[in-house]
């Protein structure tokens, strides 16, 4: 999906069902478009902040329990943790879920870098767990012509950096069966419904709401102009009738990071135009950068990121070195006044990463009281996040050309509706 332009919000559209736009001007030094990422405050991004500004729903403690409840799994980390901390019409999908009505899952990737970053991971993991507790289908899109349009790249490399991240993509579990990966580059060329559906979208939508929503200018290039009707098409079934079999009625639910809702407020517009059902969406928080929460983790920037093919050696001295601590200057302050976990990166990452509730609390206070030393804790993040990677690298290995063409090949899923 995409990461780059210049945009504060959604101008122009038309919103239904109490949804905002975004304000003109960011204040409080706080900027979230789908391609920057900037907060003024150590602590990072404030989300309640962007709930309001962006019109969607907090996730509340009965959502969760309804979610538990409907499904008769346990809900993820993420979700109790407030990581997923937003969403639109969950309830909804819930309520066709409960009557036996079908939907889909769908999630995307820009691919910029030849390895992702331990951040890109947080969608997928909650995609995943989608995938497992409702059963339903999934389609990923590879938007490598977003990145061609936008970076320096060349058209065949973009699309070899899709190939590698789908290696990495489908690494972390995702059934064959039921999921579809799809390239731009090469499934919208084959999909005569894909390109109908898309050209649909384009009529709904004028220059001056795409520039009002991505900040698209008269020197813009046309095919920038045009891709946001690229990313919102999955949305719809009819972009998949090798799956959906033309059915235009069955829903998706979209998890992504909140930097992505601007499309899907388009594509929530326009949806209703087009006799389609909006699609719902799961809001996750960023992983910040290693340096601070001030900023997101970027691949194109290797101090701040770690990546997925990174040695337990490269993690353990880029940890050590350059995760922001929330520690005192001297051991004697620290044991005396305790360290600061709202800002401590090692600690944000812990939440993410580290399953264990009841020793995550534990490290919490202990560090807070002074008791465990910024050492300490970035040795517990070391520990898991070299765990995490090493054995996803293991998992990558045995990933095949072969096995990437069985999850980008069009076909039919199995599922139960």
């Amino acid at each position: 999906m995409a990461e780059e332009g210049a945009v504060p919000g959604v101008e122009n559209l038309k919103l239904q069902d109490g949804e905002q736009n975004p304000p003109e001007e960011e204040t409080e030094d706080q900027l979230i478009t789908p391609w920057e990422v900037t907060s003024g405050s150590q602590k990072g991004v404030n989300y309640d902040k962007l709930i309001a500004q962006f019109g969607s729903t907090k996730i509340e403690q009965d959502l969760i329990d309804r979610i538990v409840r409907v499904t008769g799994k346990p809900a993820h980390h993420l979700l109790t943790r407030g990581m997923i901390f937003s969403h639109r019409d969950v309830n909804l999908i819930l309520d066709a879920y409960e009557k036996g009505k079908p939907f889909f899952l769908y999630t995307g990737r820009g691919p910029s870098s030849e390895a992702m970053h331990v951040g890109h991971l947080i969608p997928f993991m909650i995609t995943k767990w989608l995938q497992d507790i409702f059963d339903v289908p999934l389609v990923i899109q590879l938007t490598d012509d977003e990145k061609f349009l936008w970076k320096d790249l060349t058209a065949e490399e973009a699309r070899r950096l899709a190939s590698e991240n789908a290696k990495d993509i489908i690494a972390l579990g995702f059934d064959v069966d039921k999921t579809f990966i799809f390239s731009d580059m090469d499934y919208i060329g084959s999909s005569p419904d894909f390109y109908r559906t898309m050209l649909k979208i384009q009529k709904c939508v004028t220059f001056n709401q795409v520039k009002g929503i991505f900040g698209f200018g008269d020197s813009t290039c046309i095919g920038k102009i045009s891709f946001p009707s690229i990313q919102a098409a999955p949305s719809f079934s009819s972009s998949f009738p090798q799956i959906f079999g033309g059915r235009k009625d069955i829903q998706c639910l979209i998890p992504c990071a909140i930097d992505q809702d601007p499309y899907f407020r388009m594509t929530r517009d326009v949806a209703p135009r087009l006799g389609f059902p909006k699609p719902a969406l799961l809001h996750t928080t960023f992983l910040p950068a290693l340096q601070g929460a001030m900023t997101k983790m970027s691949a194109s920037d290797a101090v701040s990121s770690l990546y997925l093919t990174d040695t337990n050696g490269q993690i353990k001295k880029k940890i050590n070195k350059y995760a922001f601590s929330g520690g005192q200057a001297t051991v004697e302050e620290h044991r005396r006044l305790g360290g600061n976990v709202d800002v401590d990166v090692s600690y944000m990452y812990l939440t993410f990463f580290m399953e264990d509730d009841d020793k995550l609390q534990q490290i919490r206070e202990d560090y807070s009281s002074g008791k465990m030393l910024t050492g300490e804790l970035k040795k517990e993040l070391i520990g898991i996040l070299q765990k995490v990677v090493s054995e996803h690298i293991e998992r990558r290995k045995k990933v095949t050309d072969e096995t990437v063409k069985e999850f980008m090949t069009p076909r039919k899923l199995k599922y139960n509706y």
